[in-house]
């Protein structure tokens, strides 16, 4: 029999349809299967108690999540579906406050003791779900069913205009029985997941805390300033170790009157979003400014993070203003403008500091709550020891960041440095980082009495070069100064420190005890003293306290102890291009316009202009293409008639030039004769770059018995914008129909179609990327800092940068949390007998054993690149050798540094977002 429905005639008898129609059905029903549009909080909202009791509810509705931004030509990537569901669901839950808590509470446990199950589709699956209908089964076996427009919600059975057909006739309700079984078993449905279901548990127990009653609380959660940042609402979370930093941060500051970290991540796994979270809770605790100090190429990266991230307003000075979130330039003449910041959290660059501006001076009168330093291995002595050094001081003679640090650590209560490399070339530079923060703050190395503040002795024991042998009283020099805190335990999980910090009641705060204070420790307490002995200097030193580094094959091996699974889904890397005969030949007149590449690097060499970066630029940039080669042989031949084509040499370098020391060379003679020939080569021979060539072989046929890398989608990557434009435009004249992206700083992105070129913002760029409109990327690393790209499946190297930390960060773009491919693609490209060819040749061999050493290759094997460039190809070899060869270190950082005990993720209590914002508005 069918019966009608109109939620307009309900409403004439003074009823709503849900209470019309559904509650009636549910009052005697055992099962319930339903086809709804999506899923809502509000679900319950109309019939909740009833349909709490019904023993089994399967629901199958809608999402947004597109299958083409998650499937991949193995089938469909669930870790990346999944993270894409929750940010769906996350987006819009907060703002379903209308929803009774009791009934939020009530959902959650239907959802979580399994009788009510919801499975997702993705609409391009069967296109929106219009088609609303279910089935229900009553106590007495009887069935009906039911079609029509109403969507299971609050909306859908009370407010909406909603029509509903009831039909119990067996053929109806086998017809629609069947609809629900094929949506319901399809392999793209999956069902809603733990993440979303523990979300809801927590709107339902949420409640609000003002900032005021936050810092003044015993224990102030930090999840609670940040459970609902951008971070957890349109990304994936925090990652165990993310938490674990933030919250040592956190609880060092509050407690310890300050915390004194070296952040040693490897590349890609957040060093940036972890320093800015910290930043962000010690602006809400105190009430100093934060000043962040980068390099000019990060700090709009920086900025966006915040805002993006973490919705943290803050200010940039340009040299000569403030530059605030929104883009106000804040015009102040004074020579103080640098003290009056517009935001709690001002960001400047490292280069005034390195150039020793006059602005530096100002930065010293302030005092902070927290200063932090990206990029912190710049910061350095000036002559390092030889590795063979038996003996070496604290660094007398350093540059001028160095120096700063040591200045500014005494202004500030927090201090963190950020570096992948915290080791370079020797291993003293991990203690002179220590050094800088141990200035003001005992709790490091200790005071000027301190053992651990000889560099030489600290390092060859931390090393174990050196065996401890002494008595009980010598050891004891070692470990009272400084004192290790209490919360740190011994290798058998013993509190020792807190042991002998009882015995000799000393506070937390005090880092120094005596040496007679041996002598008054209690028997038990000097018992645990001497069982320290054996372990003590090599995992209670204060490289290991202070220095934090992760490795992504450590996080990819170790479990999450909140979901017992690994931290991070490994994704394998598969290295195309490596093999020698896989280098790509130049054209001749391409190969001799090489040639006098080099020539010309040399004569310049010869007259010591500028220790190898300027002497080095042309060979660099005709390394990464001949269009950029030719192009910048040009801006040499003509710097000094054009400066500011001279200048536009160097839009792309990571580092600031002050052109007031680098200046055009004088282009005579000689010189001026091999720029030109360069320019008449390249213009007339009319070869196609092979580069640009194995590109496209790569994209539309793939490598190796590989699909088409355009399938997968591709990063293309160089560290010149004008090798990345010109390859897009050829690029997009051979694939018309394609639509290619750049993405560049300084208003330079753009998309490509059919050789016709838009700027446009790179956020657009980056948004058409990650919902799969662009499959081709074109982008430059100084542009490429924080972009996230797990929609692309492979990356070319379109030129081996020379410093070779770069190479990391780019493979960070897409070897990231929720990559949607279990491997990736990657081609290194280069000229065959190019520096970089005969580098790569000399530096491969010993990859491996680098990687080893220090977690990445370092910035400092990029001197090879110079020499070889420079035709010393006997010192370029001795520098690859030296850092592989010849380092018998291995210091032991803190890798276990993932475990807190409280999942965030299930914090009630949230900050009040007005007292957040005004307070992180407010001005220096």
């Amino acid at each position: 029999m069918i019966r009608r429905f109109s939620s307009l005639q309900t409403r004439k008898a003074g009823k709503s349809l849900g209470e019309t129609f559904l509650v009636d059905r549910l009052r005697d029903a055992v099962a319930y299967d339903r086809i709804a549009g999506y899923f809502s909080l509000s679900i319950l909202e109309v019939a909740g108690e009833k349909m709490a009791h019904i023993p089994k509810v399967r629901v199958v509705c809608n999402s947004q999540v597109s299958l083409n931004t998650v499937g991949t030509p193995e089938g469909v990537s669930w870790g990346l579906y999944k993270s894409q569901i929750w940010k769906e669901f996350a987006a819009s839950g907060i703002l379903e406050r209308e929803v009774p808590k009791d009934l939020l509470e009530l959902l959650y446990k239907y959802l979580d003791s399994g009788r009510l199950e919801v499975r997702i589709l993705p609409e391009e699956r069967f296109g929106l779900i219009h088609g609303k209908a279910g089935v229900l089964t009553l106590r007495d076996g009887a069935k009906t069913s039911f079609l029509g427009s109403a969507n299971e919600s609050a909306g859908g059975w009370r407010l909406n205009y909603e029509l509903v057909w009831e039909d119990d006739s067996p053929e109806a309700i086998d017809w629609v029985q069947n609809e629900f079984d094929e949506l319901w078993g399809d392999s793209a449905a999956i069902p809603l997941t733990r993440e979303v279901i523990e979300e809801i548990q927590r709107l339902a127990k949420r409640s609000v805390i003002g900032l005021q009653d936050w810092k003044e609380s015993p224990s102030p959660e930090p999840a609670s300033a940040i459970i609902e940042t951008p971070v957890y609402r349109k990304q994936n979370g925090l990652w165990a170790h993310q938490k674990y930093f933030v919250q040592k941060v956190f609880e060092d500051h509050k407690t310890l009157g300050g915390a004194r970290y070296v952040l040693a991540d490897q590349v890609g796994l957040g060093k940036t979003l972890q320093l800015a979270m910290s930043a962000q809770l010690i602006a809400l605790l105190g009430d100093k400014p934060i000043l962040i100090i980068a390099p000019k190429t990060l700090l709009l990266q920086w900025q966006q993070e915040l805002l993006d991230l973490l919705d943290v307003p803050s200010a940039v000075w340009d040299g000569k203003a403030w530059n605030d979130e929104k883009g106000v330039r804040y015009e102040d003449k004074t020579a103080t403008a640098i003290l009056r910041c517009p935001r709690k959290i001002g960001l400047i660059s490292q280069g005034l500091i390195s150039r020793n501006s006059e602005t530096v001076a100002h930065i010293l009168k302030g005092n902070y709550d927290c200063v932090i330093l990206d990029e912190a291995h710049r910061a350095r002595r000036s002559n390092l020891p030889r590795i063979e050094d038996q003996e070496y001081g604290t660094p007398e003679d350093a540059n001028n960041l160095y120096k700063f640090m040591l200045k500014i650590a005494k202004k500030t209560k927090t201090l963190l440095l950020a570096t992948a490399t915290p080791v370079q070339l020797h291993p003293v530079e991990a203690w002179d980082l220590l050094y800088i923060l141990n200035q003001n703050y005992d709790g490091v190395l200790g005071n000027g009495y301190s053992s651990w503040m000889k560099p030489s002795e600290a390092v060859s024991f931390t090393l174990g070069e050196s065996n401890f042998s002494g008595n009980l009283e010598e050891f004891w020099k070692w470990v009272r100064n400084p004192l290790p805190p209490s919360s740190e335990y011994s290798r058998e999980n013993i509190e020792v420190f807190q042991i002998l910090r009882d015995s000799l009641e000393l506070a937390e705060r005090e880092w120094i005890a005596k040496p007679e204070d041996l002598e008054r420790l209690d028997p038990p307490a000097k018992d645990r003293l001497r069982e320290l002995q054996e372990s003590y200097f090599s995992y209670h030193n204060p490289f290991i306290r202070h220095i934090i580094q992760r490795t992504r094959a450590y996080l990819e091996t170790t479990l999450d102890p909140d979901t017992n699974r690994p931290i991070l889904d490994k994704v394998e890397v598969k290295l195309f291009g490596e093999n020698e005969d896989e280098s790509l030949e130049l054209g001749s007149y391409q190969a001799d316009a090489y040639e006098l590449a080099r020539d010309y690097c040399r004569l310049l060499a010869k007259e010591k202009r500028g220790a190898g970066f300027l002497e080095t630029l042309l060979l660099r940039r005709i390394g990464s293409s001949m269009v950029s080669g030719k192009r910048t042989a040009y801006k040499l031949l003509h710097g000094e008639s054009e400066p500011e084509t001279f200048e536009s040499l160097f839009e792309d370098e990571e580092e600031e030039v002050d052109f007031g020391t680098v200046t055009p060379p004088p282009v005579v003679g000689e010189k001026a004769n091999i720029l030109q020939r360069i320019i008449n080569l390249l213009n007339s021979g009319n070869e196609e770059d092979p580069k640009a060539k194995k590109v496209f072989e790569i994209l539309t046929k793939g490598v190796e018995g590989s699909v088409p890398w355009l399938n997968r989608g591709c990063i293309i990557f160089s560290s010149f914008y004008d090798t990345a434009l010109s390859l897009a435009g050829d690029l997009s004249k051979k694939l018309p129909d394609l639509k290619i992206g750049l993405y560049a700083g300084s208003n330079r992105s753009a998309i490509l179609l059919d050789g016709r070129l838009t700027r446009t913002d790179r956020n657009l760029v980056k948004k058409m990327v990650q919902n799969g409109e662009i499959k081709i990327l074109f982008g430059t690393d100084a542009a490429s800092e924080g972009l996230n790209l797990q929609t692309l499946g492979t990356l070319i190297n379109f030129d081996l940068p020379w410093n070779p930390t770069k190479l990391e960060q780019r493979k960070g773009r897409i070897q990231r949390i929720g990559q949607k491919y279990e491997k990736i693609f990657l081609f290194n490209m280069r000229y065959r007998d190019s520096v970089e060819d005969n580098v790569h040749r000399k530096l491969s061999e010993r990859l491996e054993a680098v990687m080893d050493l220090f977690g990445q290759i370092p910035d400092t094997l990029e001197d090879a690149w110079v020499e070889e460039a420079l035709g010393r190809e006997a010192e370029a070899e001795k520098l690859i050798r030296d850092r592989t060869e010849k380092h018998p270190f291995a210091i032991k950082y803190n890798k276990n540094a993932i475990v807190i005990s409280k999942s965030w993720e299930r914090t009630f209590e949230v900050l009040n977002e007005y007292d957040r914002r005004d307070l992180l508005e407010k001005g220096w």
